[in-house]
């Protein structure tokens, strides 16, 4: 399939969006516990990341530690002094965190490093993302990367382009993979997703690719359809 301006459809509608038709990358964090069935554990979870994933695992009963509560703190590095940490957390979920800092880094790594079969979760690994129109900011793949340094192994990825979170969509809605479209400006997450899970895919260029990184040669991963902004289905 090659790249090709998508046309807008005939009659365009607007629909009111409920809570529970939105599923973040935080959502796909909370759904591999529920179905690794980490509660069961009786272990706790520590986040470093933001009010979303402490939502998500609220909603499902999994305790927590960690999160905006850790924002802000130092550790003052002395002689003698060791960073205590809870040796019942069971997982450590790492998402997009604004107040990441070196307490965070060091409890997260104790945790996966001396916590027997303590799990190592990321949400995403964006290596930039759009927080201004500005310019990009360092994304989650920079929060993940300074915490895979130390236990020198991979996270588990929840969100895109793992599956986890279309198959929970397909199962749950009975929806016909050949009937979704992914629509998304990364060409190595949202596409990447779209190809690797049977779905449609498109392009915006409003985002962090442009329309020369698509169609050059050295790119591999193609849409089925791009244009210029998700206004143009309108």
């Amino acid at each position: 399939r090659h790249a090709r301006p998508c046309s807008p459809p005939a009659a365009a509608t607007c629909q009111e969006t409920q809570p529970e038709e939105i599923f973040s990358s935080s959502f796909a964090a909370a759904a591999y516990l529920e179905q690794t069935k980490f509660k069961e554990s009786g272990k706790k979870v520590y986040i470093i990341g933001e009010v979303g994933i402490e939502e998500e695992l609220d909603m499902i009963g999994v305790p927590w530690i960690g999160g905006g509560s850790d924002a802000g703190k130092k550790i003052a590095l002395k002689s003698g002094y060791a960073l205590p940490h809870d040796s019942d957390v069971g997982a450590v979920i790492v998402g997009f965190d604004r107040e990441i800092n070196y307490h965070k880094i060091q409890y997260a790594q104790l945790c996966i490093n001396e916590n027997p079969g303590c799990e190592f979760i990321a949400t995403n690994l964006d290596a930039v993302t759009h927080l201004t129109d500005a310019q990009e900011w360092a994304g989650n793949g920079a929060m993940a990367g300074a915490i895979k340094g130390c236990p020198g192994r991979e996270p588990t990825l929840v969100g895109k382009p793992s599956p986890l979170m279309i198959d929970y969509m397909v199962e749950k809605f009975g929806i016909e993979r050949g009937r979704i479209c992914m629509v998304g400006d990364r060409l190595d997450t949202d596409i990447l997703f779209g190809q690797n899970n049977g779905l449609l895919s498109c392009l915006t260029l409003s985002g962090v690719t442009t329309e020369e990184k698509l169609l050059s040669p050295e790119n591999e991963i193609k849409p089925d359809f791009y244009v210029d902004s998700i206004a143009d289905f309108l």
